[in-house]
């Protein structure tokens, strides 16, 4: 009997498996480069106010950024605080407190004939009735004038929940990450840029070494607890990260503002290098391919405080 795959048939039947198994392989092969990157492809860390607003589009990333999902920075105002209850202001009304006294009082007496002094009869009694009008009149403004300004306090200066300029949110909204600072807009200067340029590889090479102690002059406290996790997990794997050869293709500002006495940039960058994960017995490349420099464009958001250096707080995807 004449086997299948010798067959016109069993021939086209071969080539689209071998077909499928190409095109699995060059998935996986993707795959893997991608795991194999700082942050293994992931959108994590904070960026101030604007932690959860999206940064804009540029020449070097024009497709939307992937949000931030791995990240410290509270979503709803201060860290403890219950959202569902912060902004809602106490409500009174005329059934307790002092003024609901007086004023139940002051009806009362009217409803029974006496008021506050009806028991002393005559002209007295007349002088007690309009006495009582009018300190109810009183009692009624200072209610008013009362509940109007809880609720202008509650307010804010630019409406509900103390929203702020610029996109951000203020104490308790949604966005702003807890921040009540007004936003600004600031200048990135060559110097800047050249900055963040040499942090694109001096921080992937740190990552690559397994520098804690130069990761931790490059990052912020939050994203070195990130890496480190990263390169703690690989570890136990046994696996080690390789990096050679990063160099950036690309790069553009998307935004950069200031927070107080802090300084954001987020900077749109296309970079190349090669980026495996080996064994740490063996040698053997487990991801991505040592022969074939891959890109990839990121945008990292860089901060800096009181004028100091800047470091790295935040890595987004595109989408």
């Amino acid at each position: 009997m004449t086997p299948l795959i010798s067959t016109p048939r069993g021939t086209v039947l071969r080539s689209a498996v071998a077909l499928c198994l190409s095109a699995m392989l060059v998935a996986s092969a993707g795959v893997s480069t991608a795991d194999a990157r700082m942050g293994s492809g992931s959108s994590f860390g904070s960026r101030g106010a604007r932690t959860f607003s999206m940064p804009p589009s540029t020449a070097t990333a024009p497709r939307p950024a992937s949000p931030i999902q791995g990240t410290e920075m509270p979503r709803y105002g201060a860290p403890g605080m219950n959202p569902g209850t912060f902004g809602q202001p106490r409500r009174f009304g005329f059934g307790s407190g002092l003024a609901a006294g007086l004023l139940g009082a002051g009806v009362l007496g009217m409803l029974t004939g006496h008021g506050f002094f009806g028991g002393l009869g005559g002209i007295m009694s007349l002088f007690g009735f309009l006495l009582q009008i009018a300190l109810i009149v009183l009692v009624v403004r200072f209610a008013f004038s009362f509940f109007r300004n809880r609720s202008t306090a509650y307010a804010g200066p630019s409406g509900p929940m103390g929203r702020a300029p610029l996109g951000g949110v203020g104490l308790g909204g949604l966005g702003g990450g807890g921040s009540s600072q007004a936003q600004s807009p600031i200048t990135v200067t060559p110097a800047d840029f050249t900055a963040f340029e040499r942090s694109l590889s001096d921080i992937q090479y740190a990552y690559g070494r397994e520098d804690m102690t130069a990761l931790g002059r490059l990052v912020t406290p939050e994203l070195l607890r990130k890496l480190g996790g990263e390169l703690e997990d690989n570890r136990r794997r046994n696996l080690r990260n390789d990096l050679a050869d990063v160099r950036l293709v690309q790069g553009d500002l998307a935004e950069a503002w200031r927070e107080g006495r802090t300084d954001f940039a987020t900077v749109a960058m296309r970079f190349a290098s090669r980026d495996v994960l080996v064994d740490r017995t063996t040698g053997r490349v487990v991801e991505g391919d040592p022969a074939r420099p891959v890109e990839a464009t990121e945008l990292w958001t860089f901060r800096r405080d009181d004028g100091g250096p800047w470091c790295l707080s935040a890595v987004q995807q595109t989408g």
